[in-house]
C-alpha cells in the first residue's frame, strides 16, 4: 500500500506538474526542471491530501500554531485547505501593501505573540518565504515554522533552517528519484 507521500509524489507526474526543459525562477536561477505546485492543487484530492500530510508534520512534531499563514499567490490555496483541516485562522501575506483602504499586507489578524504556521508551494533560495516571514513578524507574529510542498534542495533549507523550523513535505531530489523509476519501467 502506497503511503500519503508515495502518492503526493505520485500526482506530481500524474498531473503534469513537474516539467523539464529550460525555466526562469522566481528567484532569477535557470533551471532545466520547473515544479507547478500550482497545477497540482488545482486537483482537490491533492489540494487535501497536502493539507493532511502538512498537518501529521505539525502534530508529529508538537508543533504549537495559532494561525496558518501563506504568501500570495501559490501558497493561498494551500493555506486555506490546511486552515481548514486544523481549524486555525487565515492570513495571507501580500507581495506589496495595498495601494488602497487600510494599506495592509496582511490579510486575517495578526495578534502579538501570535504563533504563525507559514507554507509555501516551492522553495528554491527562501527569499520569498523568508520575506513574508518578516512581514509577518513585523506585525507581532511569531513563527512557529515553515511548512514547503517541495524544497528544490538549493539553499532555502540552509536560510529558512537558521531561522525557523523546515519541513519539506518532499525534497526535489524524491521527484527525481521517482521520474528514473518511471523511466526505468517504461524501458522494461
Amino acid at each position: 500500500m502506497k503511503s500519503s507521500k508515495d502518492e503526493i509524489i505520485q500526482l506530481f507526474f500524474d498531473e503534469e506538474a513537474i516539467l523539464f526543459g529550460h525555466f526562469i525562477l522566481t528567484s532569477g536561477k535557470e533551471s532545466d526542471y520547473y515544479i507547478n505546485v500550482k497545477k497540482l492543487i488545482t486537483n482537490p484530492h491533492a489540494l487535501k491530501l497536502i493539507a493532511r500530510l502538512m498537518a501529521e508534520e505539525v502534530q508529529k512534531r508538537g508543533i504549537a500554531f495559532d494561525r496558518v499563514a501563506g504568501p500570495e499567490l501559490g501558497a493561498v490555496p494551500i493555506a486555506t485547505a490546511l486552515a481548514l483541516e486544523t481549524e486555525k485562522p487565515l492570513v495571507i501575506v501580500r507581495k506589496k501593501p495595498k495601494g488602497h483602504g487600510t494599506g495592509s499586507q496582511l490579510e486575517g489578524e495578526v495578534k502579538p505573540g501570535d504563533r504563525v504556521l507559514l507554507v509555501e508551494d516551492v522553495t528554491t533560495t527562501g527569499g520569498s518565504v523568508l520575506r513574508a516571514a518578516e512581514v509577518l513578524e513585523r506585525n507581532g507574529a511569531r513563527i512557529a515554522s515553515v511548512l514547503v510542498v517541495v524544497d528544490r534542495e538549493e539553499g532555502a533549507e540552509d536560510a529558512v533552517g537558521t531561522k525557523y523550523p523546515f519541513i519539506p513535505l518532499v525534497r526535489v531530489s524524491e521527484l527525481f528519484a521517482r521520474r528514473e523509476k518511471l523511466q526505468e519501467e517504461q524501458a522494461k
